[in-house]
């Protein structure tokens, strides 16, 4: 097999891994030091995967052969897939080959599971390390960890990766004991938990050199993320933001990643027949930014005892996150403008973060009108029944949450004869 047949199989099935952004580089440029190869710090998006999202990374799985057998994977050892198997100077150059090409800014490197985790992590590093020492690439890495791996080559991955990620891929022990026997938790906590370690151990060290002394390596600057399936198994969306939760305040994981389950070839018949509607993993995400940035709580978001339209457990797929509180809440609202703590305005529907310091920031100068909402790009119709202002009260509509939510939920849309 050529290196295009196996470029083919490979890029295809690394497809279904979300967690590969690569926002939260630190800025780096390899002009001065005859290098090739730079990140800008951000966001950078060239290509774009076949369902439509706009990547900027070669992308691709260093094999799909795999010893696991898990059941929601294509890559399964039991899969009846075309198997492919790049060598880590194949990676090396066909990396270095597209970004010569500008096709691509980085390299976002997986692999199924090879003989051992270790071996596996080993081939991995050195596709980094032959990038980064041999050719002295400056341009975004991202390395798929493997959990059971040795701790001295996450500490060498780290060394020469942006970002590492270790992928979760179910929230809870149960649904892993059902779908994945082979992987546990615990171990894939515990390989976080070294991550952040040697992260927060990497950052103090720079800190702590003086002013014009030669400054340590970085260790995986852009942090460490993962990723979770939704809708194989059957945990609701309160456990995912539980465990997401755990993630971000145990670990400092920059992003987790919520990836709607679909179906694969030749799937067992444990798996659903048919995929969980993708109005819930971007539910999700807004939940996810609720809990990251705006100071909700999961039991504000998903409360337990299925008081939530959706049912138990499960956020409502008709009206966002944050305007299901507010509904549920009547007794919250209105917020006034000009005098409620930012903490308080972040809750009002329709504002967000951008809005919320525009609001603080113009309230110095004078009470605010509802025309000074609108010259702030506020929506409007969204925010006026939670607020008031000097010309402006919602008067009784917070009596009628139900009349409220079908007047602010978007309406229902004729789905076509074929989806």
């Amino acid at each position: 097999m050529n290196v295009t047949e196996k470029l083919a199989v490979l890029a295809d099935a690394a497809k279904y891994d979300a967690s590969c952004a690569s926002s939260g580089a630190a800025k780096r440029d390899s002009l001065k030091t005859g290098g090739i190869g730079s990140t800008g710090g951000m966001g950078i998006c060239h290509s774009y995967t076949p369902d439509g999202r706009c990547v900027s990374l070669l992308k691709i799985l260093l094999t799909n052969f795999c010893i696991f057998d898990c059941v929601y994977c294509v890559n399964r050892v039991s899969s009846n897939v075309r198997r492919a198997r790049f060598t880590t100077d194949e990676v090396v150059r066909l990396t270095l080959d597209f970004y010569k090409r500008n096709y691509i800014e980085g390299l976002f490197l997986s692999s199924g599971i090879i003989r051992s985790g270790d071996y596996t992590m080993e081939q991995l590093v050195e596709v980094a390390r032959s990038l980064r020492e041999d050719h002295r690439f400056g341009g975004y890495i991202h390395l798929k960890t493997i959990p059971d791996a040795a701790p001295e080559l996450l500490a060498a991955a780290g060394r020469y990766a942006d970002r590492l990620s270790i992928n979760v891929e179910l929230p809870t022990q149960a649904g892993l004991d059902a779908l994945a026997p082979e992987k546990n938790l615990g171990k894939i906590r515990g390989a976080m938990g070294e991550l952040r370690w040697r992260i927060e151990e990497g950052k103090a060290a720079r800190k702590a050199v003086r002013r014009g002394s030669a400054k340590p390596p970085r260790f995986a600057p852009a942090g460490q993320s993962t990723q979770m399936i939704i809708g194989a198994d059957d945990a609701d969306d309160r456990s995912v933001l539980q465990s997401s939760a755990n993630l971000y305040g145990n670990y400092q994981l920059r992003r987790v990643y919520y990836s709607a389950f679909c179906p694969i070839p030749d799937a067992s018949s444990r798996l659903p027949l048919v995929p969980p509607p993708l109005a819930r993993e971007h539910r999700l995400y807004q939940a996810d930014w609720l809990l990251r940035f705006y100071g909700f709580e999961v039991d504000e978001i998903a409360p337990p005892g299925g008081s939530n339209a959706a049912g138990s457990g499960m956020l409502d797929l008709d009206i966002d996150p944050k305007l299901a509180w507010a509904l549920r809440h009547p007794e919250q609202f209105p917020v006034d403008i000009n005098h409620a703590p930012r903490e308080m305005l972040l809750r009002v529907p329709g504002l967000g973060t951008r809005n919320v310091g525009r609001i603080v920031q113009s309230r110095r100068s004078g009470g605010l009108r509802v025309a000074d909402l609108a010259r702030l790009r506020a929506p409007i119709a969204r925010v006026l029944p939670f607020v008031q202002l000097l010309d402006h009260h919602p008067r009784g509509q917070l009596d009628d949450p139900v009349r409220l939510r079908a007047r602010l939920a978007p309406p229902p849309v004729q789905g076509g004869l074929f989806g």
